[in-house]
């Protein structure tokens, strides 16, 4: 397993990660120089989440850096990232597995999960993932507020913890 539970010295790690992926993957739909990256909201974000109990928040480290991050409640894929460098390395894939016995113990039938619009390389990682764009669509918090579309994934019933044997 490469992911761990987040703690607050996680954080900055995180944060330079997520900002770093957002940059070059969302330039098009935030252009930079008319929004700039909200890392303030951003890092109060996270921080609530950290200390929210119903979130999960993970985190895939490397010595010096944070590769992959997630962030669950209940059946949903709330966030999502890894490091540009590993782009294209099979990571995201391996990260993504990882996560489906997390959304499986939810008890749902499904997970869900929100992409933007636009987010076309999401789009076609969740497409290949088996994850299916139900049409229903919101509004990202930041501006300048592009469409996001809900996707979700069928799940296997959650597996019962394995007991060790006593003999």
């Amino acid at each position: 397993m490469l992911l761990r539970t987040a703690t607050g010295a996680d954080l900055p790690g995180l944060l330079a990660t997520q900002e770093e992926g957002a940059l070059a993957g969302f330039a098009h739909i935030f252009p930079p120089a008319t929004y700039p990256y909200p890392r303030a909201e951003l890092q109060a974000a996270w921080e609530a989440e950290l200390t929210d109990p119903a979130v999960e928040v993970l985190v895939a480290p490397d010595a010096d850096r944070i590769l992959a991050f997630a962030a669950l409640r209940a059946n949903e894929l709330l966030h999502f990232g890894t490091a540009v460098a590993t782009w294209g390395t099979g990571l995201a894939a391996t990260i993504h597995d990882e996560l489906l016995p997390r959304l499986a113990a939810s008890g749902s039938a499904h997970a869900k999960l929100h992409v933007m619009t636009e987010n076309h390389r999401a789009r076609r990682f969740y497409e290949r993932h088996g994850w299916q764009p139900t049409g229903l669509i919101t509004r990202e918090p930041y501006p300048p507020h592009p469409d996001l579309i809900e996707y979700r994934l069928p799940l296997p019933p959650a597996q019962p913890p394995k007991q060790a044997n006593s003999q």
